[in-house]
């Protein structure tokens, strides 16, 4: 598998938020469809532009659109995870089910959660 593609209203926008929030780099940018590689090549994160985009409702209802997939991204620490999360642009959901996983949203609505990791 070459890569997870992420569906948004700006591909460029959304792949620059997840590019600083991971610390990956670009290795294409179409406008339109942008690819993000690990810094070892090893996984690989692409966005593409959907002009009807609709944005995930979390946690999900029987009449919003549901979340399709979401990351999970660890880190060494939770609470300073979450920090340079906000810093890089993403919210902190209100439900959050779990107390040693944070739910957060990207700025477009996707969910991903952030874990530490051992």
């Amino acid at each position: 598998m070459a890569a997870t593609v992420i569906g948004a209203p700006d591909a460029h926008d959304l792949a620059m938020f997840y590019q600083r929030l991971l610390g990956w780099r670009t290795v294409k940018d179409e406008g339109d469809w942008v690819m993000l590689r690990s810094n070892d090549g090893a996984v690989g994160l692409s966005f593409q532009t959907e002009s009807e985009y609709v944005a995930p409702v979390w946690p999900t209802t029987d009449d919003s659109q549901h979340m399709m997939m979401h990351l999970d991204i660890g880190g060494a620490d939770l609470a300073t995870v979450v920090a340079w999360a906000v810093e890089c642009g993403a919210t902190v959901a209100e439900h959050q089910p779990q107390t040693d996983v944070r739910v957060m949203l990207d700025p477009v609505g996707h969910p991903f959660c952030l874990f530490p990791m051992d």
